[in-house]
């Protein structure tokens, strides 16, 4: 007989992981240890046919004319920056609001970062103040504009690229949490002159160790960050100027090969658990429309289709809520604590404390909470229900 009372609810987890690794690597374990031994059967270890093929399927999925591997996702936005055409004694706009690698690679590039503040409501770069910027100071050497795709939604890449044909400057992406995504269509890394991803294990899209890549559209640039990740040299023993080592390794490029073939699946994965958030947010009341509302959720912009890299909340009383989720085993983190303009090494850039409020208030609210592909529905709605008992 068919039973008409309600199904019982879900257990509460236990915990809830801020990201699981393991989930992903027990699905395609056999495909990950297969790639490992071919590349340790092939005892080509770096650069090599790996580096190439995985180049190959980079570009198609970002729809660039080329990619060129390289060891970090840091060492990307030096070589797509220079590239670029940074020099030393340039300065490059970006954002105060990102992780480190952001501005350091452009210090590393011989330039100053001049860090600005973001829209309050998607937390990218704000393209209306850098344009103002520009009108404001035209005798600055700016050479670039590196705006950051944040959390894994496009920056306004419409009103950077009026920007770049308005001044004689060269956008490029910071895309290190954005594999996958796009704007109007276009795939990030094919939307400015260059564009830098990470491979971290953390991110959509990761290596078993540090890895990056640069795209670009431009199959002169490629060239020259081959030259440039490989000590400046077009062949061996040979070198024309000074590069660094920033080659990738083949075992990673291997492991990235199999997980390139998943990436669609897990990005609509994140989609539908930030979908799900969402309505579970809404039905506990916690994001409701006003100033009182005890949640805010980030903006997305529907040119943007996002990849959730992070799902990240604006929270009052924060450290409160992250402290309460901690004792329940929920984890969370913080993207990020401090702006970069207050970081004491940028001191000497002479912004101070209330100079980029947007920043700043950002830093005082955001938290990112559990998102990975296997992430299940059972965990999202005990962080939520969690959520909510603590704002009761």
């Amino acid at each position: 007989m068919k039973s008409n009372s309600t199904p019982p609810r879900t257990a509460t987890p236990e915990s809830v992981p801020f990201l699981d690794l393991r989930r992903q690597y027990e699905s395609i374990r056999e495909d990950v240890l297969a790639a490992i031994a071919r590349v340790c059967d092939s005892q080509s270890f770096i650069l090599g046919p790996e580096v190439e093929a995985l180049e190959r399927e980079i570009a198609t999925l970002t729809g660039a004319d080329s990619a060129v591997g390289c060891a970090s996702g840091t060492e990307a936005l030096w070589l797509a920056l220079v590239a670029a055409g940074v020099k030393p004694g340039d300065s490059v706009i970006t954002t105060a609001f990102s992780f480190f690698a952001s501005a350091s690679a452009v210090v590393r590039a011989g330039a100053t970062p001049i860090l600005m503040d973001v829209d309050p409501g998607t937390l990218n770069l704000d393209p209306a103040l850098v344009e103002q910027r520009l009108h404001a100071k035209p005798a600055e050497k700016i050479s670039a504009v590196l705006p950051v795709h944040l959390y894994g939604q496009c920056a306004d890449m419409d009103a950077f690229a009026c920007i770049g044909q308005e001044f004689p400057l060269a956008i490029v992406e910071d895309a290190a949490q954005a594999i996958g995504a796009e704007w109007r269509g276009r795939p990030a890394g094919s939307l400015g002159e260059a564009a830098a991803f990470s491979f971290y294990p953390t991110k959509n899209l990761s290596a078993y160790g540090d890895a990056g890549i640069v795209t670009t559209t431009h199959p002169e640039m490629a060239e020259h960050m081959r030259r440039l990740r490989n000590h400046g040299s077009p062949r061996r023993y040979y070198h024309d100027e000074f590069g660094w080592n920033g080659r990738m390794d083949a075992i990673q490029a291997a492991v990235l090969r199999v997980k390139l073939r998943h990436i669609a699946n897990w990005n609509e994965s994140r989609r539908q658990h930030a979908a799900a958030y969402g309505r579970m947010f809404a039905d506990a009341g916690l994001t409701l429309e006003g100033g009182n509302a005890p949640v805010q959720l980030l903006a997305r912009r529907p040119e943007a289709k996002h990849v959730f890299h992070q799902y990240v909340i604006r929270a009052g009383r924060r450290d409160g809520l992250r402290k309460f989720l901690a004792d329940r085993k929920i984890g969370t983190e913080i993207y990020y604590p401090l702006p970069l303009h207050l970081q004491p090494v940028f001191a000497d850039l002479g912004l101070k404390a209330g100079d980029l409020p947007v920043a700043e208030q950002a830093a005082q609210e955001v938290l990112a909470l559990p998102m990975f592909p296997e992430l299940t529905d059972s965990e999202i709605r005990w962080v939520v229900e969690s959520i909510a008992e603590f704002y009761s």
